[in-house]
């Protein structure tokens, strides 16, 4: 099993920037993908981000190219999405997942583990 907690959501103009960590605990040693998700109201949830721990590798959807990077701390076992330009359209909640059974690296269905989110508003 492997925890998941998210931090860092807040409220923002646009154009502004956030940070959102996700701190992983548990059994860790064999995770090699973590990515970022997130979900608006009456949507599905969407594949934001994606790291290959092991080589460093990261996917991105094509919506958030070149204004996010996703990066992790392998010392403190952290994920984190750097959001900057922030649009309306950005707001939903976030949620950090980890551990690929199979499948691509940005659907829902792949991963094994989720955090609990943490909410990101963006006013225009």
């Amino acid at each position: 099993q492997v925890q998941l907690v998210e931090s860092g959501g807040g409220s923002v103009q646009a154009g502004g920037s956030l940070r959102l960590s996700c701190a992983a605990s548990g059994n860790t040693h064999s995770t090699v993908y973590m990515g970022w998700f997130r979900q608006s109201p009456g949507k599905g949830r969407e594949g934001v981000a994606a790291l290959n721990t092991a080589d460093g590798s990261a996917y991105y959807a094509d919506s958030v190219k070149g204004r996010f990077t996703i990066s992790r701390d392998n010392s403190r076992n952290t994920l984190y999405l750097q959001m900057n330009s922030l649009k309306p359209e950005d707001a939903a909640m976030y949620y950090c997942a980890s551990d690929i059974r199979k499948g691509n690296v940005l659907t829902e269905t792949s991963y094994l583990y989720w955090g609990q989110g943490t909410q990101v508003t963006v006013s225009s």
